[in-house]
């Protein structure tokens, strides 16, 4: 009887960080360096801060970085469903994060509107719940500009009714402390204000029924 208590304590300490592994949330970050976490050292980047705060704050759940540094929306569309089959589970949530780059390139608005209602009607089709992470436009492109990109977040969002984080970057915008050299990328410090900022919302929908 002793060796088979033994024998059962031991499977359980050994299926036990399967089982626990099994009921961690699957968070999918899908953009582009701001996800990827550009020129960050390993475990400094949003994926791996998102996930310790995650963690930290209770909810087990892992975080999956599908982010491509210098990735357009219409690049993000032309991969979706290979990351998404690259999975080989569905996710719980997927942070939409793109725009940045059509953006800074001054793509036209309307083309980068009509790639990321494509790629939110997937997930929608799918049915993933989604978080979609805006941006809004640089000073230096205009006020017709911005008119026409700054929108785009929120009509996509009322649309598919996802939730919204409005700007990715506030709280670091004009602070050279928080980004590398470029002064466009978050440095570590930058990126646990972003987290700390989006951490509600993503908890918020992972709740969600």
């Amino acid at each position: 009887m002793t060796i088979f208590r033994a024998l059962l304590t031991f499977l359980a300490l050994v299926t036990l960080p399967v089982a626990a592994q099994a009921a961690d949330k699957l968070v999918l970050a899908f953009g582009d360096s701001l996800t990827a976490g550009y020129r960050l050292p390993p475990g400094k980047g949003f994926v791996p801060q998102l996930e310790a705060a995650l963690r930290k704050s209770g909810l087990p759940a892992r975080v999956h970085n599908a982010g491509v540094s210098g990735d357009t929306t219409a690049q993000g569309k032309a991969r979706l469903n290979w990351v998404l089959a690259s999975l080989k589970a569905k996710p719980d949530l997927v942070i939409v994060e793109l725009g940045a780059n059509d953006m800074l390139r001054g793509l036209d608005p309307g083309r980068a509107e009509a790639n990321l209602d494509a790629i939110l009607a997937e997930l929608s089709k799918r049915r993933i719940k989604i978080l979609l992470a805006g941006m809004v436009a640089a000073p230096n492109l205009g006020a017709d500009y911005a008119r026409r990109f700054d929108p785009i977040y929120r009509r996509l969002a009322d649309k598919y009714h996802a939730g919204l984080y409005p700007f990715f970057l506030q709280g670091i915008v004009g602070d050279r402390s928080l980004h590398i050299g470029d002064a466009i990328h978050p440095n570590e410090q930058g990126v646990s204000v972003i987290v700390r900022g989006i951490l509600p919302q993503v908890k918020r929908q992972l709740a969600a029924r």
